[in-house]
């Protein structure tokens, strides 16, 4: 991609999300994934999961440098970052998100937040310990631009944990076909097909993945089985259980599967 068709992307994409300026499809589908789903993730746990697999994966951070990449206003383990790290930096698209981060960080020592392009010239600090990329790795659609310029920003060794939607389970990347075109935000949604996943495998090493609502995704189905709300709840969570364990294994399993969770490592030169 051109610098300046870059540019201009990333200009509406700011403009998109300082806004929220959504047309009707994607309030639809902005209800189904942030409404419907994210009161599924947290009624059975799935993404207190998540948040507690993430910390586990940063490990101690007192020496670490760390880059919270695509943070906007932070999201939920920023100020854990930023509190507990060496060296925070919080980079993000929108001047609107970075300044209320900026105000949350006033009184963190070794933390800031800067507006930045992540792959600007203009941002030319490196060597990171560890990059957090929640929501974010999926907005790149270059794939392989985007995997060069986390290998030249981290340190040798260094980590990246990230969380991205997929688009490889069949009901929803049907569901996806149907929905993009009317899309407002398509310019900057990618979400991980096969090809990516196994793009970001060839090039780091996968400490560990895990992926959610895969079975659990269909839970809003059980409503209309007459069963107590207790029987309901234990399937879900039996649902997500499988899910977690599963995914982790199998690669056909994590296809059927919405959300990835994933734990790189910068590979040796050697």
């Amino acid at each position: 991609m051109k610098p300046e068709e870059r540019i201009a992307i990333n200009k509406r994409q700011e403009e998109f999300y300082n806004r929220k300026n959504k047309n009707l499809p994607t309030r639809i589908w902005s209800y189904f994934r942030n409404g419907l789903l994210n009161r599924i993730k947290k009624g059975i746990g799935v993404e207190r999961d998540i948040y507690d697999l993430h910390k586990t994966w940063f490990g101690n951070l007192s020496n670490k440098k760390v880059l919270d990449l695509g943070c906007y206003m932070g999201n939920s383990l920023s100020m854990y970052l930023a509190e507990n790290s060496k060296s925070y930096l919080g980079i993000d698209l929108s001047g609107k998100g970075i300044e209320h981060l900026s105000r949350r960080l006033k009184n963190v020592e070794g933390a800031r937040a800067e507006v930045m392009d992540f792959l600007s010239e203009e941002f030319t600090e490196k060597d990171f310990d560890l990059i957090y990329a929640y929501g974010v790795l999926h907005h790149f659609r270059d794939v392989q631009e985007l995997i060069q310029r986390l290998n030249e920003k981290l340190k040798p060794g260094g980590m990246i944990v990230s969380h991205d939607p997929l688009e490889t389970s069949l009901p929803i990347k049907t569901i996806r076909s149907v929905y993009r075109p009317f899309q407002s935000d398509k310019d900057w949604e990618w979400p991980f097909s096969r090809k990516t996943y196994y793009q970001f495998e060839k090039a780091f090493q996968i400490k560990e993945r895990r992926a959610v609502l895969g079975k659990t995704k269909w839970t809003f189905l059980l409503n209309v089985l007459p069963v107590s709300e207790e029987k309901k709840l234990d399937r879900a969570k039996s649902w997500h259980r499988e899910d977690w364990e599963k995914s982790a294994e199998s690669d056909e399993y994590m296809f059927r599967c919405m959300h990835l969770s994933l734990f790189l490592q910068k590979k040796s030169l050697s």
